[in-house]
């Protein structure tokens, strides 16, 4: 049930024997959740964490007159919430889509890593990633113009989704809506729908229906200004 889960931390080590089956004995019976649904609240303490085994998911935080930051989008085999372990939520998990997850229990979680320290370690390094995402969007955010933050974030996704083994190549299912789009890169609705024209007009990409197609990859790369270097996807060793 967890092969989401063994996929992403082998990007990071190769696994033993004994620790894909420690990994495969973690999870109880996983939960299932409506798109709109939130699998994690801001202020809960959970006593488990959540493991996104299918659909897509996203993390945010909303102020109080309700203007959103979308943080994150989520694909399958990634943790939601491990920072429950140690502290109460500060933000919430929203389903992008349907959803399914993998619940498992903090004591689990903790008997093995004490049991299997090398996984410790691979999640450490997952979490050390998510990190170096975190550190790219604010840069996008802080940095880049319009044009380049709406090219970048569709190159992140369909290089997450292709790892994932959610894509052909160039095309994938991302059914956000403008107002995700806007709610992730800081921008009005009004601007993010004029960029999305301008990079059809220019022939990178179709977007529409819930469908990301590149027709350009070369040129969405280089109006994005994007380097997949800080997602390591190939950290094995």
């Amino acid at each position: 049930m967890l092969s989401p889960l063994i996929a992403l931390l082998e990007r990071y080590m190769p696994l033993e024997p004994a620790e894909r089956q420690a990994l495969q004995e973690l999870a109880n019976q996983p939960r299932r959740f409506p798109a709109g649904a939130d699998l994690v609240l801001e202020g809960d303490r959970p006593k488990e964490a959540r493991l996104l085994l299918s659909g897509q998911a996203f993390r945010h935080k909303t102020l109080a007159d309700g203007r959103r930051q979308i943080m994150s989008f989520h694909v399958p085999g990634e943790l939601l919430d491990v920072q429950g372990l140690f502290m109460t939520m500060d933000h919430s998990v929203c389903a992008l889509t349907p959803c399914e997850a993998a619940v498992i229990p903090h004591p689990k979680l903790v008997a093995m890593f004490e049991a299997h320290p090398r996984l410790a370690l691979a999640f450490w390094r997952m979490n050390l990633v998510e990190g170096a995402v975190f550190r790219e969007w604010m840069l996008g955010i802080g940095r880049r113009d319009a044009y380049a933050r709406v090219a970048h974030l569709f190159c992140e996704v369909l290089i997450r989704l292709r790892a994932a083994g959610l894509s052909d190549g160039a095309r994938a299912a991302f059914p956000v809506t403008q107002q995700h789009l806007s709610d992730a890169l800081g921008l009005s609705a009004v601007h993010t729908n004029r960029v999305l024209q301008q990079l059809r007009g220019q022939g990178l990409l179709s977007f529409s229906g819930g469908e990301l197609v590149v027709m350009d990859w070369a040129g969405l790369q280089a109006a994005g200004e994007f380097d997949p270097a800080y997602l390591h996807l190939s950290e094995a060793n």
